[in-house]
């Protein structure tokens, strides 16, 4: 006899199945992003099914995040590739792919009847020995300015040459660092803007110091202005109707319309007044600015920009210095916003106002060009990750090399430790081991190379103690990666590896799955 415990419209899978569907989700996204993994990754081109949008992409991020999902392992790591981004800014495809790798081992254990606890102790004892070697192996040349710049060029060259920008990752990487050592430490990417424009090669993109908008001065005003006070204002300004709903005027003559008028112009005029009394010399709108009151403005020898919109206005409000006011009342209390020199200038066909010498010197602008959108998007996708990386460098400056040298030397140590434990929790740590030879192994199967042949000679030089060893990628031999300059963030390396681990472990847990409807209000069913 069966008694029905569950409600309607619930399922519940038990230990093996809800198991094998955590897995084969996990295992699935994995082999989703993994062919992106590397300076020889593809690209995917995702379509929108509703709308004419696609995207074409190699940020595992980006990817992962415009696919809707319903396997709730999948999930997880979606989230793990999302927390990634936010956190380092690359090396989304890595941790992705080493959850699923750890869970694809872990598979293959419960399949020999080990259980998912001693596994996930395994993986505890594996990732702090992973960690540690990281750790040792990790080079500080923060006290060197020009051997620091330089581990900055090569983290952007290593992060560049797997995407979009790869083909002129030597002048993309030279132009991430030098906009990142403007920052001065800061962390804060709001200094570095990024304008995208159709046209021309994405070789033609360049780094201006200052700060570019996409707006002109108002008609008839001069192109140039020297030693700027700003005034950036977020205030309609267009002609100034009565603002009250459905008030109707009846007027019996047109003298008393010119009246109204009139009052709606003084109206105006006292405001711009009190604007003239703030001693600036521009004035930055986020809304419009209609033909009175720019006119206004001229005569009293004032540039205004309208329609500077909103991240426009916050960001030149952070870059020069000044706050965005939306009173005019008390000039004493608002601070202006001051640049060297502001003027029109042209990029590709279009018109931008520069602002040069701004009082916050670290604001600097990238123009980016390029023949198509989807190009730009990636290309700006490209570089976010590389500012990201080298901005958490300068936080956390040490380096390990990349080429898959830094995963055989985390391997070379969790096999060390897998000798000394016994029982079957060894298992699990050689597995841990295995699964962060996968990446490597991914990186020269994308490249089209015999990885197990090249991955065995990797592993043969490290063992015996060539720690510089790792995959030359461009003619599929082992090299040393300190003289190829291949280098990467410590902290990405570091965060790839503990939240591969958490997530796989999160996932190793799981022993029953529940699908529910959401309980509604229905008394009746208590």
């Amino acid at each position: 006899m069966s008694v029905q415990v569950f409600g309607d419209q619930v399922t519940e899978e038990r230990a093996e199945n809800a198991r094998m569907s955590a897995f084969v989700g996990a295992i699935a996204v994995g082999d989703l992003v993994k062919t992106t993994l590397g300076p020889k990754g593809m690209d995917k081109l995702l379509q929108s099914a509703s709308s004419d949008s696609s995207l074409i992409t190699n940020d595992g991020a980006t990817i992962l995040k415009s696919i809707p999902l319903d396997n709730p392992a999948a999930k997880v790591l979606v989230n793990l590739s999302k927390v990634q981004d936010d956190e380092v800014g690359d090396g989304t495809t890595s941790v992705t792919v080493l959850g699923a790798e750890l869970l694809r081992e872990a598979e293959k254990l419960i399949d020999q009847k080990i259980h998912p606890q001693i596994i996930i102790e395994g993986y505890r004892l594996a990732c702090d020995a992973s960690l540690k070697a990281l750790e040792k192996t990790a080079i500080d040349n923060s006290s060197n300015e020009s051997k620091f710049y330089e581990d900055l060029v090569h983290i952007a060259k290593t992060t560049l040459s797997s995407k979009i920008l790869s083909q002129d990752k030597e002048h993309f990487s030279k132009l991430a660092a030098d906009a990142i050592l403007r920052l001065k430490g800061s962390t804060n990417l709001e200094h570095i803007q990024v304008i995208k424009i159709i046209g021309g090669n994405l070789s033609d993109s360049f780094l201006d110091e200052g700060f570019i908008l996409p707006k002109r001065f108002g008609s008839s005003q001069p192109k140039k202005i020297e030693k700027a006070k700003i005034l950036i204002a977020n205030t309609s300004l267009d002609t100034d109707k009565v603002k009250i709903f459905g008030a109707k005027f009846k007027v019996d003559s047109t003298s008393k319309l010119a009246q109204l008028e009139k009052a709606e112009r003084d109206k105006m005029k006292n405001k711009i007044e009190k604007i003239s009394k703030f001693g600036i010399n521009v004035f930055i709108n986020r809304q419009l600015i209609y033909d009175y009151p720019e006119q206004l403005f001229t005569e009293m020898g004032i540039n205004s920009i309208e329609h500077a919109d909103f991240e426009g206005v916050e960001r030149l409000a952070l870059v020069t210095g000044g706050e965005v006011v939306s009173t005019f009342e008390n000039p004493e209390n608002c601070k202006l916003g001051e640049c060297n020199l502001i003027e029109e200038v042209m990029i590709g066909e279009e018109t931008f106002t520069k602002f040069s010498g701004c009082k916050v010197s670290n604001a600097c602008t990238v123009v980016l060009r390029g023949a198509t959108s989807q190009v730009l998007d990636e290309a700006e996708r490209s570089l976010h990750d590389a500012l990201c990386v080298l901005s958490q460098t300068t936080k956390e400056p040490r380096t390990l090399l990349g080429g898959g040298c830094a995963e055989m030397i985390m391997s070379k140590a969790v096999d060390t430790v897998a000798q000394n434990v016994d029982g079957k929790k060894s298992l699990a740590v050689e597995a841990f081991a295995r699964a962060l030879r996968q990446l490597p192994t991914i990186l020269a199967d994308n490249a089209g190379f015999d990885s197990s042949e090249l991955v065995s000679k990797l592993r043969s030089a490290v063992y015996n103690g060539m720690t510089t060893s790792g995959l030359d990628l461009d003619n599929g031999v082992i090299a040393d990666m300190k003289e190829l300059g291949i280098v990467e963030s410590y902290k990405l390396k570091k965060a790839v590896v503990s939240s591969a681990s958490e997530a796989a472990e999160v996932l190793l847990r799981v022993d029953n799955i529940i699908r529910a409807k959401p309980r509604t209000a229905n008394r009746n069913q208590m």
